[in-house]
């Protein structure tokens, strides 16, 4: 099979016409409709690049200079500028980025520190706790005993004295701090406190703000974790996967509990297209596209409060944003099905103190297309608009094509 054009796109169309179409048709609906999914973005061609690239043809298990398979040389060379780049980043002594996914982060750094049985605390799931934070359905509720913090009910803040007063009283081994759909910046420094009072270590799941924290948005956890989990997508704009920071007194632990504990071979391609996305964040534009992303947010959730949602904390420090449509006479679920036939994609997600569900939306995506504060409040009146049933779906989708229109993703 002839290989010097496997890389165009005109390949897939003659080769595989159904799957091409597919791929066309899911570009198009990204490109026609918004995308406020919290945990999406919209990677750089460059990134895409390295993913589609003949890196993912080579299998290397193992770590750069210490394979399990030949010709691992070239390989070699793209782990270490992914490792070096995410280490000069965030500040972080070690860093491992051979995680799949952020759940395969979390697993490995629970197989670093902990055993089955060890007991655990964590933002309990109906406040935004994640799968991997103790769901009797994930490996996590299954293999060890995990105890929830929550939020006041008032302020829907993590009620930081529950978390003092649980840990005393059960005595951990490691406390989780981060969550899915926490709109607020976490004090790791009193989680710190509070790990050191009983002798737990601190592992800090900065799956969502860790993309802030590399454009300086946000506070990072890596000067008081032991351990950082964080996904590579969402604000962060690289491939799908994980990676995992840490001190170098604990980085062989990690580093074998990744491989060979939990996972095989590594994905070169994606590690090479992690380090185009550090790359890319370490650059003076990235700081910005940070800091616009959360001016987004604020705007966006104050719109939405503005129209009667509840917004919870009453804001964001963040890309994300959770809200209560029912002041609006629609449940959850009902409304994530209106919005997407208007052209608007998001969540639902639990709400804190009761059993509605609610919406969790995000700005990251939005923000990469260059849209700003002035399209943050359209977005947030034609949301309400169709939740309360004055915008027909049509007409909405109409507007949103529009506005999509101006704003695309990718050119050419």
């Amino acid at each position: 099979m002839p290989v010097t054009r496997t890389l165009e796109a005109d390949v897939l169309r003659r080769q595989d016409p159904e799957l091409a179409g597919i791929l066309l048709a899911e570009l198009d609906r990204q490109s026609t409709t918004l995308q406020l999914i919290a945990a999406e973005n919209f990677s750089s061609p460059a990134v895409l690049s390295a993913l589609g690239s003949a890196l993912a043809n080579k299998y290397a298990e193992g770590y750069p200079g210490a394979r399990h398979h030949g010709g691992c040389e070239i390989v070699d060379v793209a782990e270490r500028i992914a490792v070096d780049r995410a280490k000069a980043l965030f500040a972080s002594e070690h860093a491992n980025v051979q995680s799949h996914s952020g759940s395969s982060a979390v697993l490995a750094a629970y197989a670093a520190l902990l055993r089955p049985g060890d007991t655990v605390l964590a933002l309990g799931l109906p406040y935004g706790g994640h799968l991997t934070h103790g769901s009797p359905a994930n490996f996590s509720g299954r293999w060890f005993d995990f105890v929830g913090y929550g939020v006041d009910a008032e302020t829907g803040l993590i009620d930081y004295e529950q978390v003092r007063t649980l840990a005393r009283t059960h005595r951990p081994k490691a406390i989780v701090c981060g969550s899915i759909a926490y709109p607020r910046h976490i004090d790791y420094a009193l989680f710190r406190e509070v790990a050191d009072e009983v002798g737990a270590y601190l592992i800090a799941d900065a799956a969502h703000p860790i993309g802030l924290v590399a454009g300086g948005a946000a506070p990072s956890p890596v000067p008081y974790a032991d351990v950082v989990c964080a996904t590579t997508h969402k604000v962060l704009r690289g491939p799908r996967g994980g990676m995992i920071l840490c001190g170098a007194e604990l980085a062989e632990r990690v580093d074998r509990a990744v491989f060979p504990f939990t996972q095989g071979g590594a994905q070169m391609h994606t590690i090479a297209a992690k380090a185009v996305a550090f790359g890319e964040a370490a650059t003076p534009a990235f700081t910005v596209y940070a800091h616009q992303v959360v001016a987004n947010a604020r705007v966006l959730a104050a719109g939405l409060a503005a129209e009667g949602l509840v917004v919870t904390t009453g804001g964001t420090d963040t890309h994300l944003i959770t809200a209560d449509p029912a002041p609006l006479g629609v449940d959850g679920r009902t409304a994530r099905g209106r919005l997407a036939a208007a052209g608007m994609v998001l969540d639902c997600c639990a709400l804190p103190h009761g059993d509605a569900r609610g919406l969790r939306l995000g700005t990251a995506a939005v923000t990469t297309q260059g849209m700003g504060e002035e399209e943050m409040h359209r977005i947030a009146a034609l949301f309400a608009e169709v939740l309360r049933g004055e915008t027909e779906s049509q007409k909405a989708r109409d507007e949103v094509r529009e506005l999509t229109g101006r704003f695309q993703p990718y050119t050419g």
